[in-house]
């Protein structure tokens, strides 16, 4: 149970810090894209703070959210209130911790994010590290897409960016 309830956190922590862009952009100009990193800046920091809908105001409200099919709760949801729904379950499963983005990589209309989660599941003493990847389509300045990678190589290797490059 102890290791389902792990991984579960590790695959829900998706969503302030930072990080560095990878340029080759579809996302229009570079303003366009810094615009685009902010705006996950400010929903992973809300996130952070158990502000869900502020989270998940960057997205489109007809977002198509994947998690990997190994991890509790993982599937597509769909739609802002779908994000939230996983969002918020993600979230009541924590005592305590944080997702952090490292580091940010833009491949034409996609943005990769690394993610390092720090977390205490509740009814544990023993936090977890975890570093996992999201990937984000955006279109017309919203996210409209959503997938999480358990690896980051993988989520590199999906978007057409070369892992050995980093």
């Amino acid at each position: 149970m102890r290791k389902f309830l792990i991984i579960a956190m590790g695959c829900g922590l998706v969503l302030s810090g930072c990080g560095a862009t990878r340029k080759g952009d579809r996302l229009g100009n570079s303003a366009e894209m810094e615009e685009a990193i902010a705006a996950l800046r400010a929903a992973y920091s809300a996130f952070n703070h158990g502000d869900i809908d502020s989270a998940v105001a960057v997205m489109d409200p007809q977002i198509e959210w994947s998690e990997p099919a190994e991890c509790p709760g993982g599937g597509t949801y769909h739609g802002r209130e779908g994000a939230k729904q996983y969002l918020t379950q993600s979230r009541n499963g924590l005592a305590e911790g944080t997702s952090e983005p490292e580091q940010f990589f833009v491949s034409g209309d996609r943005v990769v994010v690394f993610v390092y989660a720090h977390v205490r599941p509740k009814g544990s003493n023993e936090w977890r590290e975890l570093r996992l990847a999201d990937v984000f389509t955006f279109r017309n300045g919203k996210a409209i897409a959503m997938h999480a990678f358990a690896d980051r190589q993988e989520a590199l290797l999906w978007v057409g960016l070369s892992p050995e490059s980093r």
